[in-house]
């Protein structure tokens, strides 16, 4: 029986030893935090397997506080030196009984959970102090337009000046990025440098220097060298360029009624070699002259009209702004190609239309009479105006100048451009009936 009753005993004094070394509920060791926002919490309890210096250090502590107490009889010191040990977290024995000092004299405070301190950046105080200050200042200045603005944008609309938006122009170049041939990155400055040179080569009245000839005797030559053209099957690079060859030779030298058809036999032979594969021979233009002039004259007429034009041949013609216009004026197909270079053909044939207006309106101007005959609607806008540098009523006289010469070319004597631009594979532009948009206020102008 006793033996029973000492087992249970021992184990309930085993038990008991052992809950001595458990820690107390709720005192585990906090995770490491952000020391700079957070108070470090020290840890309770340390087991007693501490280093015996530490514990030595403590139970002299303690002693020396007790020994204090009793003198000055003041419990303050020796709570003080248990809070210092309780810091550590080393467990006393007072009287061979374990006592947790930690657990009986912490005093560390815990602090407000809802207190959280936040370290904040230099920016965002000193956007912080910047508000202040306008805030104190007073309420900020409204955009208000001046009477200044609003009198010079108005003006700008009115000079046509005004930035259009670019999503109603329309990128043309779009589709030759990857075509080397079309030289997409370059292609708006050669057209800015064909328009600031263009100048250069154009030709004002020079009939006052002509003695033997006339505007009419002109018109009659390029009207038979368009016939050549079309007979020998040649690029239109090399009409326009031969008509502009024949018109600064003779801006330059005055020559007789005699040598006038050798002045545009010797052009379009220049004109072929500089613009052609393979160019039609000397023979081929004596032939067609009825041989009306020996091999040797045209050579040395040849070698006359270099000589005075300082053989410079490259030269922005109307052609050379015809090709970039009509890409620009969407959509375009074959008729509105054709009816283009029909009324351009025209005001080559007409002296006026040459000395007045210089090449790259004589092709805005033939877009623009185009679109209004064929019934393009709109018949001008946005893209056209930003790719051709000029704007509808800038082109209202030469267009229709151009519209009065179509409505009289089939009654005309001079019928080359007609005939051609009659035939099917020219879709038979000419047969279309001009615009009547412009044709009313051109009737009484005549072709020569």
């Amino acid at each position: 029986m006793a033996s029973r009753a000492l087992v249970p005993l021992q184990q309930q004094r085993k038990g008991e030893g052992m809950q001595k070394n458990v820690p107390a509920e709720g005192r585990t060791r906090r995770v490491l935090q952000d020391i700079g926002n957070m108070v470090a919490e020290r840890a309770v309890e340390v087991k007693l397997q501490a280093q015996p210096i530490a514990r030595a250090f403590c139970t002299e502590l303690i002693a020396n506080a007790q020994a204090a107490a009793e003198k000055n009889k003041l419990q303050k010191p020796i709570k003080d030196a248990l809070g210092a040990v309780a810091g550590y977290g080393v467990v006393v024995k007072k009287g061979g009984v374990a006592t947790k000092v930690a657990a009986a004299q912490k005093i560390v405070k815990k602090p407000n959970p809802e207190e959280v301190i936040v370290i904040s950046s230099d920016e965002e105080d000193e956007s912080k102090c910047a508000g202040r200050r306008k805030s104190k200042e007073g309420p900020s200045r409204k955009n208000v337009k001046t009477l200044t603005a609003i009198l010079t944008a108005r003006s700008k609309a009115a000079c046509g000046i005004t930035k259009k938006p670019k999503d109603l122009i329309e990128n043309i170049d779009a589709a030759d990025v990857d075509n080397e041939l079309s030289v997409a990155e370059y292609v708006d400055e050669m057209y800015k440098f064909y328009k600031e040179t263009e100048d250069l080569s154009q030709v004002h009245d020079y009939m006052i220097k002509q003695t033997d000839i006339n505007a009419k005797m002109r018109s009659i030559l390029v009207d038979w060298l368009i016939e050549v053209h079309r007979k020998f099957e040649l690029t239109p690079e090399t009409l326009y360029l031969t008509i502009n060859i024949v018109d600064r030779f003779l801006s330059i030298m005055a020559v007789s009624r005699r040598e006038l058809q050798l002045v545009g036999i010797s052009s379009m032979l220049i004109a072929s070699k500089y613009e052609e594969i393979w160019a039609p021979e000397v023979n081929d233009f004596v032939c067609i002259s009825d041989n009306a002039y020996l091999r040797e004259q045209i050579l040395v007429m040849e070698k006359t009209i270099l000589e005075k034009l300082e053989w410079l041949m490259t030269v922005p013609t109307p052609y050379v702004f015809l090709v970039r216009y009509i890409k620009a004026s969407v959509p375009s197909d074959k008729q509105m190609e054709n009816m283009v270079f029909f009324l351009a053909e025209l005001g080559l044939l007409h002296y006026p239309t040459i000395t007045t207006y210089c090449p790259s309106k004589i092709a805005a101007s033939a877009v623009y009479a185009a679109r209004c005959t064929l019934g393009n609607s709109p018949f001008w806008n946005e893209t056209l105006e930003h790719y051709t540098g000029y704007s509808e009523c800038q082109l209202k006289d030469c267009a229709e100048l151009l519209v009065s010469l179509h409505s009289v070319a089939a009654e005309g004597k001079l019928k080359a451009v007609h005939r051609k631009f009659t035939s099917s594979d020219r879709v038979a532009v000419a047969l279309l009936t001009p615009a009547k948009s412009l044709s009313s206020k051109s009737s009484g102008r005549n072709s020569t």
